[in-house]
């Protein structure tokens, strides 16, 4: 038998279309609408938080790994699982609290901010380690929904 290396890639990874229209920056959250990603920011808005965070994470597709200019509409990196480190407002976080998309000063979710969430249905993912100090960037285990991971799997 040959020996050959027949890896291509990661299955963490997916690649989706960019809806028209939309600017996507490598390490915004993106949901999966319509068959074509968004950011966090232009997948839900609403006046409340929770029913933003609830109709994004039902969409959640996982972080872009590349970037996609306002028009600009070809396939872009996604990655589905691993650990991230997200901006959030000063907070202390015990190791798998659950965190989802921040809120901006208007009606839309911030693509790469995290805050604490009480349920999963408001969850991108669960926080990776202790901060028992106040902290502004945290590391996040993330599960893509749309990619069939659960907010239960193991950090």
């Amino acid at each position: 038998m040959a020996n050959v290396d027949r890896f291509r890639r990661d299955d963490d990874y997916s690649t989706a279309p960019v809806a028209t229209g939309d600017l996507i920056e490598r390490g915004d959250m993106v949901g999966l609408v319509s068959g074509a990603v968004k950011n966090a920011e232009d997948t839900a808005t609403d006046v409340t938080l929770t029913v933003m965070q609830t109709a994004f994470v039902k969409t959640f597709a996982g972080v872009a790994m590349e970037d996609s200019q306002v028009g600009e509409t070809a396939e872009i990196l996604i990655k589905a699982k691993g650990v991230f480190e997200f901006a959030c407002a000063a907070a202390t976080f015990a190791r798998g609290a659950l965190v989802g998309p921040a809120k901006q000063t208007g009606d839309y979710l911030e693509s790469q901010k995290v805050v604490a969430v009480a349920t999963e249905l408001l969850a991108i993912g669960r926080v990776a380690k202790t901060y028992a100090a106040n902290t502004t960037t945290v590391l996040v285990q993330i599960f893509s929904t749309t990619a069939g991971y659960r907010a239960n799997a193991e950090l």
